[in-house]
């Protein structure tokens, strides 16, 4: 049992991600439908009777934010999905295993970026 747990994180330590990764996934989802309704959200702020030079520019200005608005809301799709993956791990108790090396990835690490699946060595590998 003792050189599991150097394999893995214990199931206390498991649960305690497990919170974290649940308030990040309820967060996210949160923000997400933020960025939703602002890209829904009709930006007339009435200008109708303003210049034709306006009217351009203010449309072009609207087109570039539901751009970056639909560009902010798949990165934040993708950031719960990766999220829920990671919930996956830590229900298959193979949470925090590096995918490359098998080794632990560092908890500092995981409580900065919860969805990791690769440990800062194997990232500088792939440098």
């Amino acid at each position: 049992m003792a050189v599991e747990t150097n394999n893995r994180y214990s199931d206390k330590e498991l649960e305690e991600f497990r919170v974290l990764i649940r308030e990040k996934i309820d967060k996210a989802e949160r923000d997400l439908q933020l960025i939703k309704s602002a890209y829904m959200n009709d930006h007339n702020n009435g200008t109708d009777d303003t210049s034709p030079t306006f009217k351009a520019f203010e449309e072009g200005s609207e087109t570039m934010s539901k751009e970056a608005n639909s560009a902010l809301a798949i990165r934040q799709e993708k950031f719960i999905r990766d999220l829920k993956n990671a919930m996956i791990r830590i229900e298959n108790k193979t949470y925090g295993i590096c995918r490359v090396t098998g080794k632990l990835i560092g908890k500092e690490r995981l409580k900065l970026v919860p969805h990791a699946t690769l440990s800062i060595e194997a990232k500088n590998m792939q440098k």
